[in-house]
């Protein structure tokens, strides 16, 4: 009856009140609580006991103090110890689990604290060869030490920034009436036709075919098994890990990351694109505005150029829109200001320092550039009645520069047969992806936005190895 009532939409539960109908309570199914959940809603002067691992540990001759974190909040919560000598066995990076009474916090950056009566020592942790102190860490130290640099404020604030929007994501596209679809990680495509691919092999005694009795790489993106389901469904979209051999060293790339991407079906205007795509972004960073505003301002802090990127992407105010032609006279007519190492051509590629220009110095803020010549995109795309460009776009941003990019897909058989043709792939291999457009096609688009990529912009930092949990990337695959 619960579960009818729920799917038949008599009932909207909120989380606690879900939570409750299944385990019993607002605890859930009797986890140990959060130091989140302690400090929102513990009562004053009542007994708690909280569990943990200690982030500092300060001894005075009458008194000490500890901070202990659970990776549920930014700062954690302060023990008191009246009696330093319960405080004799604590050290920095141990877990811990102590009793006392909630009490409110004289401090700012704090609302309550515990003054404790007993501390446990769960796992001790040696002092003298634990990493982590109190002082900042930069984060290419933090780097070195993978398997313990979740427990720095910083890369806690982040994982709980990739939930909270991932959350919002998720969110965004079933709103949106999207499907989500799983889309493989081995495939037999390159997707982009870069050819930046990791191959994947079997055993060594496999069969002289290989494994799979044909070439197979990790995917570079879900986008063309993601419009096989756009024969079916309307709007599809995928959150899926992809791979790309990219010998680069740069803050921007990763060899492992995360694509969010979606697809249309009935779609045949960029305009319509643009308008998920932008408020994608928008409705996705009003979420963290207001959900996990904390973690946000954590590095919002004294930064005044990224306050103002987030109030500009949750503004209503369109996005800023130009084409690629539009940009090409821009940059050209700022070269003799900006010295640009490479110089603005049309025909050729925008290079970061381009992207960095429109997006921080021209625009200030988003923009979304468009129709750029078909001989630079790839072969999927569909062509403009110039036939000279495709309809596409990038949207630039403030810090990583290219965030998202997208298309409408040609859906006419004959021309992207004979395309696929003339670039030489691998006979047949796109046979079944061509042939999508002999069985009741439609016009139809789609994009795919950086997942790690978005969380540097919103964050300012400047490498994407400091975003995702194990950064992979050329000569480094740690853990």
């Amino acid at each position: 009856m619960f579960l009818r009532g729920v799917l038949s939409g008599k009932r909207r539960l909120s989380t606690q009140q879900f939570t409750r109908n299944l385990c019993g309570s607002t605890k859930p199914c009797g986890l140990p609580p959060t130091l989140k959940s302690v400090i929102s809603s513990g009562v004053s002067g009542s007994e708690v006991q909280i569990t943990g691992w200690v982030r500092s540990v300060r001894l005075q001759k009458r008194i000490a103090f500890a901070e202990v974190a659970d990776g549920s909040t930014v700062r954690g919560i302060q023990v008191i110890m009246d009696d330093p000598q319960i405080a004799s066995s604590l050290t920095t990076g141990s877990s811990v689990e102590i009793t006392g009474k909630l009490a409110d916090s004289p401090g700012r950056e704090q609302s309550k604290e515990v003054q404790a009566t007993s501390i446990r020592v769960i796992g001790p942790s040696d002092p003298g060869s634990y990493p982590l102190q109190k002082k900042r860490h930069s984060l290419e130290f933090l780097r070195e030490i993978g398997h313990l640099r979740p427990r720095s404020q910083t890369i806690s604030a982040i994982t709980r920034l990739r939930d909270s929007a991932e959350m919002a994501l998720h969110a965004f596209f079933h709103k949106n009436e999207f499907v989500r679809i799983h889309t493989p990680t081995l495939t037999s495509n390159d997707c982009e036709g870069g050819g930046e691919t990791f191959n994947v092999t079997g055993p060594a005694n496999e069969n002289p075919g290989g494994f799979f009795g044909r070439k197979v790489n990790l995917t570079v993106s879900g986008q063309l098994h993601l419009e096989v389901f756009t024969g079916a469904f309307k709007r599809v979209y995928t959150l899926n890990p992809a791979f790309r051999a990219e010998p680069s060293q740069t803050g921007r790339h990763l060899s492992e990351f995360w694509m969010v991407e979606g697809e249309c079906a009935f779609v045949d205007k960029v305009s319509t694109l643009l308008d998920v795509e932008e408020e994608m972004v928008r409705s996705t960073t009003q979420y963290l505005s207001k959900n996990a505003a904390s973690d946000l301002d954590f590095f919002l802090k004294n930064n005044e150029k990224l306050t103002q990127l987030i109030k500009r992407l949750t503004s209503p105010e369109q996005y800023a829109r130009i084409s690629y032609t539009d940009a090409i006279n821009i940059l050209q007519q700022a070269d003799a200001r900006a010295k640009f190492v490479y110089k603005p051509q049309w025909g050729h590629g925008l290079q970061s320092e381009h992207e960095r220009y429109l997006a921080t110095t021209h625009f200030n803020g988003p923009v979304f550039v468009t129709d750029y010549p078909a001989a630079i995109k790839p072969f999927y795309m569909l062509p403009n009645p110039d036939g000279r460009t495709v309809a596409c776009m990038d949207l630039l941003v403030p810090g990583p520069c290219e965030l998202l990019g997208g298309s409408l897909r040609d859906h006419d058989y004959g021309r992207l047969k004979g395309r696929v043709e003339s670039l030489g792939y691998e006979d047949g291999s796109l046979d079944w992806y061509v042939n999508l457009r002999k069985f009741g096609t439609t016009p139809h688009g789609g994009f795919g936005m950086g997942f790690e990529r978005y969380l540097q912009m919103i964050t300012g930092l400047e490498s994407v190895r400091d975003i995702i949990s194990f950064p992979r990337y050329t000569g480094k695959c740690q853990y």
